[in-house]
């Protein structure tokens, strides 16, 4: 039987590590234990089993969000199973919404924060349809 996946992470260049990593947990409820490096520089994020890293980037001009070279494209997308429950944690948290829920044609129910590095980071429910 072969080999099988069983989880993924997105990985994020940075400005400010610490930063980006608490941010990370207050408006969206991510948890880290520790970070790496003498300073910090790299971090392990997770929430629900779900991970995210963020590495320090050492020039700032390497970050680049997406949406800036294609249009209305996310760097990180989360699948979820309650999209309206997530959002309204996420304003709650004072996170910055990029669009509220709305339901897409691919058959999801999304929305998209952005972060301290203008990352914009997608959450999509599937939907049934009827």
């Amino acid at each position: 039987m072969p080999a099988k996946l069983t989880s993924s992470a997105p990985v994020l260049l940075v400005r400010d590590v610490v930063a980006a990593a608490n941010h990370y947990r207050d408006t969206m409820g991510f948890h880290y234990e520790r970070f790496w490096g003498e300073p910090a520089s790299f971090v392990i994020l997770h929430r629900d089993g779900i991970y995210l890293m963020l590495n320090q980037a050492e020039d700032p001009a390497h970050i680049i969000p997406h949406w800036t070279v294609a249009h209305n494209m996310w760097n990180a997308y989360f699948w979820v199973d309650d999209a309206n429950a997530l959002h309204a944690e996420f304003v709650k948290n004072g996170a910055k919404i990029d669009y509220g829920p709305c339901d897409q044609p691919y058959g999801c129910r999304e929305f998209g924060i952005q972060d301290l590095d203008g990352y914009d980071i997608g959450f999509g429910q599937v939907v049934k349809e009827s």
